[in-house]
């Protein structure tokens, strides 16, 4: 009978042991996506592609300017960001981590098609719904010390979390790693961003769709994330305000998340598809969506051919 139940216990983890088996053994950087448009704008620079599938999700093995790397999709919104993350992790060797992608504007000096590098991310309803009373918003729990601002009912708390080297910890914002935000700095300005989207099918011969002024490439400040598609002008100034976001988006504080957990280096490049309420008349993530995923990769690549080997 014991022989029977330790044959089944390893009948159960063979195959878990099997899942978990690491993909190959080379140092890799992590090149993520979340979104078609965002990985159709890098696919095509991945030299000597490799595709594996795990758990439905294509992970292409290559090189980038020379670097190895794994390119992803994360999949949209947070739990998948997170999930994917994870995966990643457990089944590639990873050096750090990238993403690239489009977002949503939240600070009024960003325009449509900008780059922004942010030094740290935040979950914005990671939070308490408070309760209407004689006195004002009543929260279930005291709120922490150092929390942003409340919008009306919604009162941010933070996340717990640690790694190996710190204790478990209610934070607000989780820092970009120092010295990838660094190379950042040092080595993208002057970098030649699109300003007009190419011209379609129903366009006019020649005719092109063209921002007002070239884009630009901004490294610093706050970006914010959370499982909603904001296009709220009065929810986008509060962002701002409460906690200084430049940039919103639905996966990068979820990355960032799971890359300090297990103290993998990790930064985020972000460009500005709409401006998540503050567009005049609507939304403008259908018309320059293309051209900010476009932009986001041009600045991951010159990024990644200046990282170190």
């Amino acid at each position: 009978m014991i022989r029977q139940f330790a044959l089944l216990a390893l009948a159960l983890v063979l195959p878990a042991m099997a899942q978990a088996q690491r993909l190959d053994d080379v140092p890799r950087t992590v090149v993520m996506t979340a979104i078609a448009p965002e990985w159709d704008a890098l696919v095509g620079s991945i030299e000597g592609g490799q595709d594996h599938r795990i758990n439905g999700n294509l992970f292409r093995t290559g090189t980038l300017a020379g670097k190895p790397v794994v390119l992803m999709k994360s999949g949209l919104s947070m739990v998948n960001a997170a999930m994917n993350t994870q995966l990643v992790l457990d089944r590639f060797t990873v050096k750090r981590i990238l993403f690239s992608g489009i977002a949503g504007g939240g600070d009024p000096a960003l325009a449509i098609g900008d780059v922004l590098v942010a030094q740290d991310w935040g979950q914005y309803l990671e939070a308490a719904f408070a309760r209407r009373t004689p006195k004002g918003w009543q929260t279930p729990a005291p709120i922490p010390p150092g929390a942003p601002a409340n919008w009306f009912f919604i009162h941010p708390h933070g996340t717990i979390v640690g790694n190996a080297a710190a204790p478990p910890q209610r934070r607000f914002r989780l820092p970009a790693d120092p010295g990838l935000l660094a190379l950042a700095r040092a080595t993208l300005q002057g970098l030649q961003l699109e300003r007009c989207v190419p011209a379609s099918a129903g366009m006019r011969a020649g005719s092109s769709l063209c921002l007002p002024r070239t884009p630009r490439i901004i490294v610093g400040g706050t970006g914010v994330s959370a499982g909603i598609f904001a296009d709220n002008a009065e929810f986008r100034r509060y962002l701002q305000r409460a906690w200084g976001a430049r940039i919103l988006d639905m996966e990068s504080a979820a990355v960032v998340q799971v890359a300090y957990s297990n103290q993998v280096p990790a930064i985020i490049f972000r460009s500005v598809s709409d401006l998540a309420g503050g567009d005049q008349d609507r939304n403008r993530l259908a018309t320059f969506g293309h051209l900010a995923a476009i932009n986001s990769a041009t600045v991951v690549r010159a990024y990644v051919a200046a990282l170190p080997d």
